[in-house]
């Protein structure tokens, strides 16, 4: 299986599509949100281009998430459930939301990730317990 996150960066956010190969088939992809490009500043940035180990965990509330490991500089990098990377309410401090589709969920103007629980539940269906993901 190989993963790949390609990005559109933004002032606000960052999206992105994140794909899972297997082979040269692509057997999944969904949509990916998190902060902008501030040059990987913990807790404000999306991380850097980079191939970086990806594990799955359980967290301490008992739900799985990715981790990708290896970010020079920071460490606790989740992919996890989330639905806003901007605006009044934000829901990662540097990690990646996946949702199915781009939607104002709120109305404020900023793009957000929809059914990000299912797209999560989907990302974990497919993925073994220990991958690679490509950023681009």
């Amino acid at each position: 299986m190989k993963t790949v996150l390609s990005r559109e960066y933004g002032p606000k956010q960052t999206r992105g599509c994140f794909y899972i190969f297997d082979g040269d088939r692509s057997i999944l992809n969904v949509k990916t949100l998190e902060l902008p490009d501030k040059g990987n500043a913990q807790n404000v940035s999306c991380i850097p281009p980079g191939v970086y180990p990806l594990e799955k965990i359980t967290r301490p509330n008992g739900e799985i998430a990715l981790h990708i490991k290896g970010v020079p500089g920071r460490s606790e990098i989740l992919m996890h459930p989330g639905n806003f990377a901007s605006g009044s309410k934000v829901d990662t401090q540097g990690c990646v939301l996946p949702g199915l589709w781009f939607v104002d969920i709120n109305e404020d103007g900023n793009l957000d990730v929809g059914d990000s629980k299912k797209a999560m539940d989907l990302v974990l269906r497919v993925l073994p317990n220990k991958s690679l993901i490509h950023i681009l």
